[in-house]
């Protein structure tokens, strides 16, 4: 499909965007209600973006490239927010939060470093993890259990790895790729 900014899949990804900074706002302020529930919208648009996208024949390198800064400025947000209202848990957590954050970033230096742009591969692995980390960020907060989240952040190693992988195997950007294994069969 051609990249049209206003499709309904790309007004969720923005109205995404425009929240982050209230979630900021909300976090700095110390509304921590507010909070989550905002991170509940963004989380909700995030899952209906991609789906409506497929099912409205409106998928668009625009699209995901809108969900992925979507999502990173959402991620930023909830790790911000987890450090401004609750700062125990930060503390608990920091050496996950730390390695959630460089597997989001390590990929994505190892990507622009290879091809000069933001890769968008939106993989089955990585949509999972998106998934799951609503329930276990709310888990963590609201019920103090931590081992989802620690089982997300370790789902999202993995999918840092794969993503590397695909960075390893591609000859040129390529968004919204299933897997390794579904890139090495199409190039077979």
């Amino acid at each position: 499909m051609k990249d049209q900014l206003l499709t309904l899949p790309n007004s969720l990804s923005l109205l995404r965007l425009v929240l982050v900074p209230c979630l900021i706002w909300t976090a700095i302020e110390g509304i921590s209600s507010s909070f989550l529930w905002l991170l509940g919208v963004c989380f909700l648009s995030d899952i209906l973006d991609g789906f409506l996208a497929r099912r409205l024949n409106q998928v668009s390198v625009l699209g995901a490239r809108l969900d992925s800064f979507g999502d990173i400025l959402t991620y930023a947000a909830m790790i911000l927010g987890l450090h401004q209202l609750w700062p125990s848990i930060f503390n608990e957590q920091a050496v996950f939060l730390f390695s959630a954050t460089m597997s989001f970033l390590i990929p994505l230096i190892f990507a622009m470093s290879k091809f000069g742009e933001y890769p968008s591969y939106h993989t089955v692995g990585a949509k999972v993890a998106a998934v799951l980390l609503a329930p276990s960020y709310y888990i963590l907060i609201l019920v103090g259990a931590d081992i989802w989240f620690r089982l997300v952040v370790a789902i999202y190693l993995l999918v840092a790895f794969e993503e590397i992988l695909i960075t390893l195997v591609l000859d040129a950007p390529k968004t919204n790729i299933k897997s390794i294994i579904s890139l090495i069969l199409d190039k077979s």
